[in-house]
């Protein structure tokens, strides 16, 4: 089979090159109206703020529609809307067009069931076997070209939501920085807050195409941390440019992690009674999240890497609170997929609850001493030689019977960016980075 085309959270590349091109949109909305699209035949699509959402929307729009597939165009919405809205659409798929918390030149595709559940590898490896044949058929005709119905969605739904979570100025006497990325939660986020009664500066909320994630959001705090300090704010919220992720800051500035806030959402939400069935996330979540609910007496499950692990986890095992690392938190009883603002103010109302300086709450537990790495590369084609060297290989196996029974280590790929993600965790700190270099040392030799 040629170059992957689905990755761990759909398609993604560089917008304008192949497979995020107008050829390829066409082609992928030819196939998807003749094997998805065909009970309702209707799908929704929805993009975030960067440039290429509008070139990529009316590409897909112009395939399906070609082959008789009403489109609801969503407009600019966050992932988690479109994914709790779809269900109640009557399509038979959604498709959001983002590239989630990468630069404004990547973009991707986002394939959602009509469930609101991402597509299965079956799906996606089935759906890639057609796109990479020769087997497509093109059958245009006047006769059956539908239409693309515009669709208002944003934050009245999410007022919708709120409300079910928290009264009108819950929040008030609270002073909160939030950073919307400059991405799809940039004219919600801060009204959202507003209305909870929170007095908030709002930063990176005026999205031009070009600026989203641009030195703003979850991935880069700097700016954030420093509004907090300067003003003597309570804390600090950032979202990714989709508004799935959330990373916050403590009134020094001092970020805190994904780990952390799951642990924060459990305690929280045991001392209600809110939580069900145990608390899932990834093995690349550190150990100390593990043992640390454990220790509240639920059950604590690692999945493999990505979202999609995550919340079907959670649906086996009846959880309601999921999560990963890098800021994803599936809520399930207010959102279907991670959702950074309910997230958010389900964190805010603990704070509000407790008192406390967030600094003397946070970190929830020690983590174990973990050395971690993103190894970029110049493509994909180069990490795929890298990972399938014996050399490579025989090296992580050397590392992980040094760290058995007391440590982890994994090397993975990523399945958006050409990056090897490392990370060595041991109660040894020093071991841990003995390990990582020893693998570091052995993919750079390789590379």
């Amino acid at each position: 089979m040629a170059n992957k085309l689905f990755g761990t959270d759909g398609v993604r590349g560089i917008a304008g090159e192949y497979p995020l091109n107008i050829d390829f949109c066409i082609k992928l909305a030819t196939v998807l109206s003749q094997k998805i699209c065909t009970v309702k035949h209707r799908v929704a699509i929805a993009r975030d703020t960067r440039i290429s959402g509008s070139m990529l929307f009316s590409a897909l729009s112009a395939g399906f529609t070609a082959q008789g597939v009403e489109v609801l165009d969503l407009g600019v919405i966050p992932t988690p809307l479109c994914t709790t809205l779809t269900p109640n659409l009557d399509v038979d798929m959604s498709i959001m067009i983002t590239a989630s918390h990468n630069p404004y030149k990547d973009n991707g595709l986002k394939l959602i069931s009509a469930t609101g559940d991402k597509f299965s590898d079956t799906q996606t490896n089935e759906l890639e076997e057609i796109l990479q044949s020769e087997n497509i058929e093109y059958n245009f005709s006047a006769n059956k070209i539908a239409n693309i119905k515009k669709i208002y969605a944003g934050l009245e739904n999410y007022m919708q939501i709120i409300k079910k979570l928290a009264p009108q100025n819950a929040l008030s006497g609270m002073r909160i920085v939030v950073d919307s990325a400059n991405g799809a939660f940039a004219h919600i986020l801060p009204q959202i807050f507003h209305y909870l009664g929170a007095e908030i500066i709002s930063l990176a909320d005026t999205p031009n195409g070009l600026n989203i994630n641009e030195n703003c959001g979850s991935q880069h705090t700097e700016n954030l941390a420093q509004t907090v300090i300067k003003n003597q704010y309570n804390l600090g919220i950032a979202v990714d440019g989709d508004g799935d992720r959330i990373i916050l800051c403590d009134e020094n500035g001092k970020r805190l992690d994904g780990d952390q806030i799951i642990a924060y959402l459990a305690t929280y939400m045991q001392k209600h009674q809110l939580l069900k069935g145990g608390v899932v996330a990834t093995i690349y979540s550190n150990l100390g999240l593990g043992k640390y609910i454990n220790s509240l007496g639920l059950d604590f499950y690692a999945t493999p890497v990505g979202e999609r692990h995550v919340i079907a986890k959670m649906q086996e095992s009846g959880s309601n609170l999921g999560g990963e690392e890098s800021g994803h938190m599936v809520l399930s009883d207010y959102a279907l997929t991670g959702d950074a603002l309910i997230a958010a103010v389900t964190v805010c109302l603990g704070l509000k609850e407790d008192g406390r300086d967030v600094s003397r709450i946070f970190p929830v537990f020690q983590p174990f001493p973990a050395v971690a790495h993103n190894l970029r590369f110049a493509d994909k084609a180069i990490i795929e030689k890298i990972m399938a060297a014996k050399e490579v290989q025989d090296c992580i196996e050397n590392v992980r019977l040094q760290l058995s029974g007391h440590g982890t280590v994994l090397v993975r790929k990523s399945g958006t960016e050409p990056v090897i993600r490392l990370k060595v965790e041991d109660e040894d700190d020093e071991l841990a980075q003995k390990c990582a270099d020893e693998i570091l040392t052995v993919i750079n030799r390789y590379a």
